[in-house]
């Protein structure tokens, strides 16, 4: 096929003798004759100095452009931003973290649909830099590829092996006065050893695992580690696949169908991955034009075990899956289960089932991390869609079984994170308590920051076990216990959440799936009547537009609803 026929897109500028000033600026950057001929693929990097999970995503983007110009294709470098989850979790930073996900969208698309390139290449490495990037690919609709950064190694101290959620616990060990100021430090400076996302079953590995299986990433993308040898190949394959995607005309549309997503949301179920995932995955679809609701998630949890041992709730990391076949190894045991489409499409051109033909089920070898399907963890998936007075438009709830299926307690009630962590320290919560973490929704924090802090700070002080927790944020993939978040409406609109008194009863069933305070109707009305909706926290700038223009987190907090 010759390089004029690949080239759909970007022929408007190169191509165009209309255009000579155009032709000029190409000339200045390095183009010959014959690389007007050829494709141009948009090479998008989330790399920066300031985060180790996104650190080396520069240097793994320059293999990515030499593959493609192997190819004889034409690869042009451009930056996106990442906000650190982990470093900025905790603090006034942390609401800047889901907004990121639109502007890492909003900036691709800019950049790819503005330039006319022929298709598009991420790198991505952080939580929100994966979905940022699924958006803006599904709004191009261009022969895309997503290559992940990979997961960063264990730490290790005092022959115990560390990640960044050991970190948060230590706190609330440290606050609770069972470990020492020389072992917290410890403990910090050697939990995170070097570049790569964070290493369980949290966001990243979540949305790089589930991208894999709905077929938007190469098998075994989103288990090489960050540094390891297969990783930079997999970045120098990644312009072949982009040459068969271009010839093949092959584009999103036709990767993520509707039996896609489900691929993508059994793995998520499967895997024990993060609640962050339903936020996304709505997002997702809105931009490639599927109709998702929660009530999808429910359905698939409802059909699919919960197997594999993986932390925040289990042992094991991302790195030891790797080391026994990887993602790859799990799907072929959930095709051979029958719990997988193996018909969709990928990005090697070829399905789901002739991409793991000539692969080794997990099950058939030697590893404790999968279990089998007749001795699950759990016989249904860890992620619950709840309904109530409590979320009249739903929440999500992530119960693995090890926490219990029922809560009920009396709340203490905080008004943010910030004066949580202060209840804390004063020993406001209690054993049986409802922990209500209030105003911290996409539009009334804004932003819907994480609360792993607070989960973590439970999990180290020894109440994680013996309390529940809710609210209008969302949480960390590395959060585990029983908390219930992304509760809709959130306090900031009215919701009922907003409303709860210290000392109400609140109820929480993960088997019939409601979660309610225990207060008449007629109390619950009086309140709601009462209602009187607060000034958003910022005047300006980004998180302004944000809350002005944000969807809730039943719609998957999207800006362009």
């Amino acid at each position: 096929m010759c390089h004029h026929e690949l080239n759909k897109y970007s022929k408007t500028l190169t191509q165009d003798p209309t255009q000579p000033a155009t032709h000029a600026q190409y000339y200045a950057i390095g183009f010959t004759e014959e690389d007007f001929d050829k494709p141009q693929v948009g090479i998008a990097s989330m790399g920066y100095d300031g985060n180790n999970c996104n650190m080396h995503l520069n240097s793994l983007a320059e293999i990515v452009k030499e593959g493609v110009r192997k190819e004889n294709l034409v690869g042009l470098m451009f930056h996106t931003i990442g906000i650190s989850d982990g470093m900025t979790n905790g603090t006034d930073g942390m609401r800047y973290s889901l907004v990121s996900r639109e502007i890492i969208a909003d900036s691709i698309e800019a950049v790819c649909a503005g330039q006319y390139y022929d298709g598009v290449i991420t790198v991505p490495g952080c939580d929100k830099n994966m979905p940022g990037s699924l958006i803006a690919m599904s709004r191009l609709n261009r022969p895309s590829i997503m290559v992940y950064g990979g997961s960063i190694a264990p730490g290790h101290y005092k022959g115990e092996d560390l990640n960044i959620v050991s970190v948060f616990e230590a706190l609330g060990n440290k606050i609770a006065g069972k470990i020492s100021e020389e072992d917290f430090r410890g403990v910090i400076q050697h939990a995170c050893p070097g570049a790569g996302a964070c290493g369980g079953m949290y966001t990243a590995n979540t949305m790089a695992s589930a991208i894999e299986a709905m077929g938007m990433s190469l098998p075994y993308s989103s288990s090489y580690p960050a540094l390891s040898r297969e990783k930079k190949e997999e970045c120098l394959y990644a312009g072949h696949y982009m040459r068969i995607l271009l010839e093949k005309d092959i584009k999103p549309t036709d990767i993520m169908t509707p039996k896609a997503f489900e691929n993508a949301m059994r793995i998520v179920m499967i895997l024990g991955g993060s609640t962050n995932a339903v936020l996304h995955f709505l997002a997702i679809a809105k931009s490639i034009g599927h109709h998702l609701t929660l009530d999808d998630f429910q359905r698939i949890s409802d059909e699919t075990p919960f197997l594999a041992d993986l932390k925040p709730s289990g042992k094991y990391l991302m790195e030891d899956l790797h080391n026994v076949g990887g993602v790859p190894a799990v799907m072929k045991y959930l095709l051979d289960l029958g719990l997988l489409h193996g018909d969709c499409l990928t990005v090697t051109g070829k399905t789901i089932a002739e991409n793991l033909e000539h692969v080794t089920s997990i099950i058939d070898r030697k590893q404790n991390i999968v279990h089998d399907i007749k001795h699950p963890i759990k016989p249904t998936g860890h992620i619950r869609i709840m309904y109530g007075n409590l979320a009249e438009k739903g929440c999500v709830a992530k119960i693995t079984g090890k926490e219990g299926e029922k809560f009920k307690g009396p709340a203490v009630v905080f008004d943010g994170e910030k004066e949580f962590i202060k209840g804390i320290e004063d020993g406001r919560i209690k054993e049986g308590n409802v922990v209500v973490i209030k105003n911290e929704g996409p539009k009334g924090a804004p932003g819907m920051p994480e609360m792993l802090k607070p989960t973590s700070a439970l999990m180290g002080t020894g109440l994680g076990k013996n309390v529940a927790l809710i609210t209008d944020g969302r949480f960390s993939g590395g959060t585990h216990g029983f908390v219930v978040g992304h509760i809709t409406p959130e306090a900031h609109e009215g919701g009922t959440i907003g409303l709860v008194k210290e000392g109400d009863e609140i109820e929480i069933d993960a088997v019939a799936n409601t979660i309610n305070v225990l207060i008449s109707d007629e109390e619950l009305k009086q309140r709601k009547n009462a209602f009187v909706q607060p000034e958003l926290k910022v005047k300006s700038g980004v998180l302004y537009k944000y809350a002005k223009q944000v969807a809730d987190a039943s719609h998957g907090c999207v800006t362009d609803m």
